[in-house]
C-alpha cells in the first residue's frame, strides 16, 4: 500500500507561472475534443510565450501524465456511478438502508485492499488502520440499527397516544365504538 514518490516529472518542474497552462492542458484532455498532440503543441507554445522555453514538455512525459489523469478520471467516474446507485437509499426515510449498503461497500473495499496486499504484505500500521475502519463501519451499523429501532418505538408510542386522544374526542362527540375503531384504523393505522 505504501509507495515511494519517485522523481519529479517535467510537468512537476514547470514554475508556478506555467502551472495554469498545465491545468488548462488537462482540462482540454478531459473535454476529449482535440488530439493529445494538438494540446501538447499548444501547451508548449504557451510555455514559450511566457519565457519558459527551458520547461518544454516532452511527448512521452505528457503521455504518461495524461494516462495517469485518465485513470484517475475513470476511478472518479466509477465512484460517481457507485454513489449514484447508492444515492436513492440515502434519503431521510431510507437512511438506515443507505447506511447498511454503504457499510457493506466499505467492508468489501477493505477486503479487496487486504486481498491485493497479500503478496506485498501489510505493515502493522496499515493493518491497524484497516481494522479500525472496519470497526468504525460495524459500530456505525449498530448505531444506525439502534436509532431506527428507537425511532420506530417512539413513532408507535406517539401514534397510540394520538389514537387514544382521537378516540376520547370522538366518544365525547357522541360517535359509536365502531366509528371510533374505524377512525383509529383508517386514519391513524392503529388496530384495536
Amino acid at each position: 500500500m505504501a509507495s515511494a514518490r519517485g522523481r519529479l516529472s517535467s510537468l512537476d518542474l514547470v514554475p508556478e507561472e506555467g502551472q495554469e497552462d498545465i491545468r488548462w492542458a488537462f482540462s482540454e484532455l478531459n473535454k476529449r475534443e482535440r488530439s493529445q498532440k494538438e494540446i501538447l503543441d499548444e501547451l508548449n507554445g504557451r510555455l514559450v510565450d511566457k519565457g519558459l522555453a527551458d520547461y518544454i514538455i516532452s511527448k512521452s512525459a505528457f503521455n504518461r501524465a495524461s494516462v495517469a489523469a485518465h485513470r484517475a478520471s475513470q476511478r472518479l467516474q466509477m465512484q460517481r456511478d457507485i454513489f449514484s446507485g447508492l444515492a436513492p437509499h440515502l434519503t431521510p426515510e431510507k437512511i438506515d438502508e443507505g447506511n447498511i449498503a454503504l457499510a457493506e461497500f466499505i467492508k468489501a473495499l477493505i477486503g479487496e485492499i487486504i486481498s491485493e496486499a497479500e503478496g506485498a504484505g501489510l505493515s502493522a500500521d496499515e493493518a491497524m488502520k484497516l481494522s479500525r475502519g472496519f470497526l468504525a463501519v460495524v459500530t456505525a451499523q449498530k448505531l444506525s440499527h439502534d436509532r431506527k429501532t428507537k425511532a420506530e418505538k417512539d413513532l408507535a408510542t406517539k401514534t397510540e397516544k394520538a389514537a387514544d386522544a382521537v378516540a376520547k374526542v370522538a366518544r365525547e362527540a357522541g360517535l359509536s365504538a365502531d366509528q371510533v375503531a374505524k377512525i383509529r384504523r383508517d386514519v391513524l393505522g392503529v388496530r384495536t
